[in-house]
């Protein structure tokens, strides 16, 4: 299908469209990319203290369930591509207040994921440059961003295709070598067998409340394949692109994500202290004898932050420009010049700069404060997806069955499993008393949006009526 034949994002304005600069390769580095950050790097030290070798099945099961998420969303998304992607969806199938509370929720949590990913780059930044300040690399970073998402959607998109092959390029590199050394190739290595696997506890030491703590941090490690559906509405032929990138994704993540788990802990005994304070992919290179592994996974981690903060920028900005479009937000956030939403940009790196500063002025209330409301939101806009999807696909089915370029496997029956499996995540986030706050204040925020919405539909919705009254009085 062409550019011009695909079915154009509906939530774009017709006197001011984004444009289709991004294509094909930007798409599928971005589908492979955007899933591989700091979380699997570092974050994934703390679920293998945790669940010891049976992190490898956390990993399978979160795996499995973000696989179904992202084949309902790219079956919405290839139907009707919008740069507002599932808020765009919730709109249609539930109401604009479901499209409000489910983008401005994703809006704030890709803000503030801006400024935690540029204080973790500064930190790496300082560990190599003693005495500068971290405010000043984080404001570095943020203009150097701002700046790639001012300009031609093209840009943004060459920045996040050469991030992403290098992280990639990483993680084959280091499973490549996993492999070798599990094998006993590996020069100066003998092969390990089964003992870090069966030894020190067994394959499940702490039990299943182990393996819980460790699905939940997989479970949030899996953050950012979203952005691939917002990006398929600026690329060439936006139906093809999402289509071809969400089957490529899904098994390369599984490869990427459960593949590296299970060398790590093959590799290395999961009791390692090293594993949490250097993180398991250090920790396996240190283990394994490879010369600077610190110093080459401070470099892969830094690439995969700065990627993180250019992708959440751009994520951002186009969610932003989505809900004014469809007259649900302050209109000069929608303002698009040369097929670029440049004031949607520059608010959401300065939220993004506001939550860094917070962090140093207020890090005990006001900053955990707005970690902890992010805390759980990308499970909300995950339930989200999966009630539209059940919702529009009988409507595709019965008005455009030609849409269905990419179907949900098995509808509707994976799809109430995957709902079954993000109220489950939920149950065990209430028995932990660290992600029990979360809940809350998450909670507490999608309610708030949620009103908000609802009152806004309600007047819009009286406002019409009142409109139309009127013109039946003038005709009378």
């Amino acid at each position: 299908m062409s550019r011009t034949s695909a079915p154009a994002p509906v939530d774009q304005p017709v006197d001011a469209p984004l444009s289709h600069g991004l294509k094909q390769r930007h798409l599928s580095m971005i589908a492979l990319g955007g899933v591989i950050g700091a979380g699997l790097f570092v974050g994934s030290g703390a679920g293998i203290a945790a669940a010891g070798p049976s992190i490898v099945i956390a990993y399978a099961i979160s795996g499995l369930l973000v696989m179904l998420v992202m084949r309902m969303l790219g079956e919405m998304s290839a139907a009707n591509p919008a740069s507002g992607s599932f808020s765009v969806h919730a709109e249609r199938a539930i109401g604009p207040w479901a499209g409000f509370t489910v983008g401005w929720a994703f809006w704030f949590l890709l803000c503030v994921a801006v400024g935690l990913e540029g204080i973790g780059a500064a930190k790496i930044m300082t560990g190599w440059l003693p005495g500068t300040p971290e405010w000043a690399w984080v404001a570095l970073f943020m203009l150097v961003f701002c700046g790639t998402n001012l300009a031609a959607v093209k840009n943004f998109g060459e920045f996040e295709f050469w991030f992403a092959a290098l992280k990639v390029g990483a993680i084959a590199l280091f499973l490549g070598i996993g492999v070798l050394a599990i094998l006993g190739i590996l020069p100066g290595t003998d092969a390990p067998g089964t003992a870090n696997l069966t030894g020190d506890g067994g394959f499940m030491p702490n039990g299943s409340e182990g393996l819980v703590v460790g699905l939940l941090a997989s479970v949030f490690a899996y953050g950012g394949l979203e952005t691939v559906t917002i990006a398929a509405a600026e690329s060439e032929h936006p139906v093809q692109g999402v289509a071809k990138a969400v089957r490529t994704a899904m098994w390369r993540i599984a490869l990427f994500y459960i593949g590296s788990m299970a060398v790590i802990v093959t590799l290395v005994p999961w009791g390692d202290p090293k594993v949490v304070e250097k993180g398991p992919y250090v920790a396996t290179l240190d283990h394994l004898g490879i010369p600077a592994a610190g110093q080459i996974m401070n470099v892969v981690v830094l690439i995969a932050l700065l990627s993180a903060m250019n992708a959440n920028v751009y994520g951002a900005s186009r969610m932003a420009c989505s809900l004014v479009a469809r007259g649900q937000g302050p209109k000069a956030l929608g303002k698009v010049f040369g097929g670029v939403p440049r004031v949607a940009v520059l608010v959401s790196s300065v939220f993004g700069f506001s939550c860094v500063l917070l962090s140093y002025w207020r890090p005990n209330d006001v900053f955990m404060w707005l970690l902890n409301m992010i805390g759980a939101v990308i499970l909300v806009v995950w339930i989200f997806i999966a009630v539209c999807q059940l919702v529009l696909r009988r409507k595709l089915e019965r008005e455009s069955p030609d849409k269905l370029v990419v179907k949900m496997w098995l509808y509707p029956a994976l799809t109430w499993v995957a709902l079954a499996g993000m109220a489950a995540v939920f149950v065990l986030m209430a028995r932990e008393a660290d992600t029990r706050t979360q809940l809350y204040y998450t909670g507490g925020l999608v309610l708030a949006l949620a009103v908000v919405g609802y009152v806004r539909q309600v007047a819009v919705a009286a406002k019409g009526d009142a409109e139309a009254l009127d013109a039946e009085a003038g005709k009378g």
